[in-house]
């Protein structure tokens, strides 16, 4: 199954989820890619059809990558289009909480559509986020979002600070890359 095929199969099955009307273009991958920068572990949250997973492939040749899908049919594509990455087929919540799995410090990069998710998952999902970043001081979260504000509102972090990084207006529809750390 092509990839452009399993996106509409997700987007239509599960909007919510998914929360793109098309996959993120190369110009976002790769701004994505260069935030992430500077990292020992990139462990990509919601990686779907794996746009910006082959710009982390490509940019940061060298790092260990870890792609969370959480549609099974999308890891599976995963797994087949990028064989030299670890891809788990689970939510981000579920992956993040498994500290003996996860390095100490790392950064996040996530595509998660954090305004379309149902509520619990929300929650869950941005909590985990910020726990973790919370526990590993070193690391960090990229995140986009199509919305001018941040990507989701802190919950329990008061330590951890939102900073826009970047708009890419070639985008469909436009969007902007913001950073979550505690060194911000």
């Amino acid at each position: 199954m092509s990839s452009t095929t399993a996106f509409m199969i997700a987007a239509l099955s599960r909007p919510g989820t998914v929360g793109a009307i098309v996959p993120s273009s190369r110009r976002l991958a790769d701004a994505m890619a260069r935030a992430s920068g500077g990292s020992q572990q990139l462990i990509e949250l919601g990686a779907g059809t794996g746009a910006i997973t082959a710009a982390l492939c490509r940019i940061h040749v060298n790092v260990p990558i870890m792609a969370v899908e959480l549609d099974p049919r999308l890891a599976q594509l995963l797994r087949e289009r990028f064989p030299m990455i670890e891809v788990r087929a689970a939510a981000a919540h579920e992956v993040l909480s498994e500290p003996q799995r996860l390095p100490g410090a790392a950064v996040l990069v996530s595509s998660l559509p954090f305004r379309s998710l149902p509520p619990g998952l929300r929650r869950r999902s941005s909590v985990a986020i910020e726990h973790f970043l919370i526990e590993r001081p070193a690391s960090r979260l990229v995140q986009f979002t199509h919305l001018p504000w941040e990507p989701f509102p802190l919950s329990c972090a008061r330590s951890l600070r939102w900073q826009k990084l970047e708009s890419v207006w070639r985008n469909m529809p436009p969007a902007s890359v913001w950073e979550l750390s505690a060194g911000t």
